[in-house]
């Protein structure tokens, strides 16, 4: 946690202080402590006066705070105007109409934010939060991959940087990318970026009895690729009746083992609608600690793994980047590859339309 600037300290009352502090106490008593933070009183006092400021700036800039599920808890309910995955933030980027969009989360998605909100300031208050799936591939290797297989519709995840997107057919998110490739005429597919969720989309496939052909880069998720089977043995041996909740970003072999297997969003449905003793969550940690905070009646057990983009994001670089955002915070894309990248989202919307 960083030290708090002075004259930010100085300019909210003591009661605003303390008001404050008993707001972020309450929404954030049931986040699990960890080695990092103790979540108490004198922690949420520390925390009052960069909250209090961030919220005050959004306020006067007319600004909306978009935070991803799997940032620190202090942003998503000491700041955020919407929290959930990229797909639902980007949407309501969107709704908004907001002059400004500041997107706590990782570069790619504040990309995409600036695709579907051309006219608005979109920031991003670390630039170095990159995406080990999303940098795993530029456009120029995407178009080198596009030649060897000219006959092949190109179908990129979300979680993919501007460039990517622009030089593709249809873009997919981890909650419809089954049907969507379902719709496509085409029988081969070039999927981008993710080789482990191209696997599940073949086994899917072909439990479906759909006849198409997966061809993927090489890029994984650092978080979701690191789970794995024999964790899941051990976490059933010590916890009856656990339930088991993966992102398709896991191995297939992982995926195999879950009891659900799906989005961000998804996950979070699933834990709220099921009844159960305990919950594995094989994703990053963020969202487990909203899913402690809003579900405090479900019990979860380790297995969670950190990205450190996301932990790059901080209550002091939002009001530092709010306050008077630096170049390189400013999302910038040049016109033409915006254009071509929201085509790519606009056809996501027409074979799948959002709810």
């Amino acid at each position: 946690m960083g030290k708090l600037c002075p004259d930010t300290a100085m300019s909210f009352t003591t009661q605003e202080i303390e008001s404050e502090a008993e707001r972020l106490l309450k929404a954030l008593m049931h986040v699990e402590c960890d080695a990092r933070r103790t979540w108490n009183l004198q922690t949420c006092l520390e925390l009052a006066p960069l909250t209090l400021e961030i919220n005050r700036l959004k306020r006067e800039k007319g600004a909306v705070l978009l935070a991803h599920s799997y940032v620190e808890p202090e942003i998503i309910y000491g700041v955020a105007d919407h929290k959930g995955d990229s797909y639902f933030l980007s949407m309501q980027a969107a709704k908004s109409k907001a002059p400004v969009i500041l997107f706590a989360g990782v570069v790619f998605m504040a990309e995409t934010a600036k695709i579907l909100c051309p006219e608005a300031t979109v920031i991003v208050p670390d630039h170095g939060s990159g995406c080990s799936l999303a940098d795993s591939i530029t456009g120029e290797q995407l178009r080198r991959l596009k030649a060897l297989y000219p006959d092949a519709v190109t179908v990129c995840y979300i979680n993919s940087t501007a460039a990517v997107k622009a030089e593709c057919d249809v873009c997919v998110t981890s909650g419809n990318v089954y049907d969507i490739i379902c719709r496509l005429p085409q029988r081969r597919i070039l999927f981008v970026p993710d080789r482990l969720m191209a696997e599940n989309i073949r086994s899917e496939l072909k439990r479906r009895g759909v006849d198409k052909e997966i061809i993927s880069s090489d890029g994984t998720c650092m978080v979701h690729e690191e789970f794995t089977p024999a964790q899941i043995a051990e976490a059933r041996t010590r916890f009856p009746g656990l339930k088991v909740v993966s992102h398709p970003e896991c191995t297939p072999e992982v995926a195999a083992l879950s009891d659900f297997v799906g989005s961000t969003g998804a996950m979070m449905k699933y834990v709220r609608s099921v009844q159960a003793p305990y919950f594995l969550m094989l994703t990053e940690c963020g969202l487990v600690g909203r899913l402690e905070v809003e579900n405090p009646e479900k019990h979860f057990v380790g297995g969670c793994r950190l990205c450190p983009y996301m932990k790059l994001n901080s209550l002091e670089k939002i009001r530092d980047a709010l306050a008077n955002p630096r170049p390189h915070q400013i999302v910038t894309l040049d016109e033409d590859l915006r254009r071509r990248a929201a085509r790519c989202i606009e056809r996501m919307f027409e074979l799948a339309p959002a709810d």
